[in-house]
């Protein structure tokens, strides 16, 4: 049992680096172009959304992968015992906001998902003006900052997680270094992200 439970727990650290951290980035990174105005973003999203087999890369490239993930996820979120009272450490936070920002993922993307890609599928276009009628309610605008910050802190921690579960980081420097990089990309696609929200405002 501990050896299936080692399997899963590498599987769910691989797939929330790939595939899901890599569309993370993807899906910031086309909604930026919404800091071009409304052609720019429309242009980008029809084109990711006219894809050949679209319906079959988001559901094994992205559903299944992030069900198993979030579901996972919980698992370990709810079975673990951080230590932050007894060893305020840095990593220990980490570890801890690591837990609660996937918790706060599971809610927030399965919203982002009805308010989006269900509404598709209901036969809503899912454009520049459906995302501004979005972010119309300033609730709405902060729920996503904290959602978007959450999902750049998840994958850029959980990268740096990754690389020492799989023995790519090995040594205290590597570790070190990586929790540099890894800083610098929470940033960098944190900034992407919130700028594309208030493109929308």
């Amino acid at each position: 049992m501990r050896d299936y439970d080692f399997g899963l727990r590498r599987l769910h650290s691989l797939l929330g680096i790939i595939p899901i951290g890599l569309f993370v980035t993807q899906h910031l990174i086309v909604n930026h172009f919404a800091t071009g105005g409304e052609e720019a973003f429309n242009k980008a999203s029809g084109f990711m959304g006219n894809l050949p087999f679209v319906n079959w890369l988001e559901w094994f490239i992205i559903y299944i992968p992030l069900m198993f993930h979030a579901f996972f996820g919980l698992y370990i979120a709810f079975t673990s015992k951080p230590n932050v009272n007894r060893y305020s450490t840095y990593r220990n936070w980490m570890f801890l906001l690591q837990r609660i920002t996937g918790v706060f993922l599971v809610i927030f993307i399965a919203w982002h998902i009805w308010q989006t890609r269900i509404q598709k599928a209901l036969g809503t276009e899912v454009d520049f003006d459906m995302m501004a009628d979005i972010f119309s309610s300033p609730l709405m605008v902060a729920f996503y900052v904290v959602g978007v910050v959450s999902a750049t802190f998840h994958f850029a921690n959980g990268f740096w997680s990754f690389l020492v579960t799989w023995g790519v980081t090995q040594s205290q420097r590597s570790q070190r270094i990586s929790t540099y990089v890894m800083t610098v990309l929470f940033i960098a696609l944190s900034v992407i992200g919130i700028r594309a929200i208030f493109a929308f405002v």
